[in-house]
């Protein structure tokens, strides 16, 4: 059966260092990654990356997807501009389709109730509990948390944020994903032989 893709939601202020981990690595897998923006718009990075996408934020659908990513963004505390993406994450989720939100993303998703019944985390509990949002008691103190359909950590654990995800769609088996993580977040240079086997890379 044919995978369907792996969605990357971007907008301007995008904050380039926290995906990149999940993306390559699902790529690698054998993932297909496709970007969607607001409005199908070229967007621009914190960084300063402009990203071309391959269709409209607005066009995406849960059942042709099996993931959406939300990266954090400056936009996220600057308005109601990304509270779209909020909803699609919504949509996703209701459709029993995994969303993984990252740092800024996390606050959206606090904003939009999502967050309210699931365990979660963020950049910092401070941080979330600023939304008003009815989620303060599932707050976990994590690098990454994972509650059934939902992945979520802080600006500074994009490997752990990574390694939420690959084990969620299943990308590698459990060794290979803690041999992945040993490596690149322990620098652990005993996992890399052990990555390379487990993944059969």
């Amino acid at each position: 059966m044919t995978r369907k893709p792996v969605h990357l939601a971007l907008y301007d202020t995008w904050a380039d260092w926290e995906t990149g981990h999940a993306t390559a690595h699902l790529a690698l897998a054998g993932h297909e990654v496709r970007t969607a923006t607001p409005g199908g718009r070229p967007v621009t990075s914190m960084g300063g990356l402009r990203a071309l996408p391959d269709l409209a934020l607005e066009e995406l659908r849960p059942e042709d997807s099996s993931l959406l990513i939300l990266p954090g963004a400056a936009a996220w505390d600057e308005g109601d501009d990304l509270a779209p993406a909020a909803r699609t994450a919504r949509a996703f989720l209701g459709a029993g389709v995994p969303v993984a939100a990252i740092c800024g993303a996390t606050a959206g998703l606090a904003r939009e109730g999502l967050l309210d019944d699931r365990a979660h985390t963020s950049a910092a509990a401070p941080y979330l509990a600023a939304t008003g949002y009815a989620g303060a008691d599932r707050y976990v103190e994590a690098d990454a948390v994972t509650d059934g359909a939902l992945v979520t950590a802080g600006p500074t654990e994009p490997v752990a944020f990574a390694r939420e995800i690959l084990t969620l769609l299943g990308a590698y088996d459990d060794k290979a994903v803690d041999a992945w993580y040993r490596l690149f977040h322990d620098s652990d240079p005993a996992a890399f032989a052990e990555w390379t086997q487990a993944a059969g890379r």
